[in-house]
């Protein structure tokens, strides 16, 4: 099973208790949430594939969007 690292954030509106199911989900999946961000209503969680399909399907409802996690650099 293919696993990646990703940040989730989730629309205006949706609750720290809708988040934390979330959560739980990521990690009773076999991922991993590395933060959970107050300021941005999300988390960052190394994600298996299937559970990044599932939240994929989410986008536009509870979602608001996945990007791929990566370190940013300045030069």
């Amino acid at each position: 099973m293919s696993t990646g690292k990703y940040i989730v954030v989730f629309k205006e509106g949706v609750t720290k208790d809708q988040i934390s199911k979330y959560v739980n989900e990521v990690n009773s999946n076999g991922g991993k949430v590395h933060h959970e961000y107050g300021t941005l209503n999300g988390f960052s969680a190394t994600i298996p594939e299937a559970q990044l399909q599932s939240f994929q399907s989410l986008q536009g409802d509870v979602i608001e969007y996945i990007e791929p996690d990566s370190t940013v650099t300045t030069q």
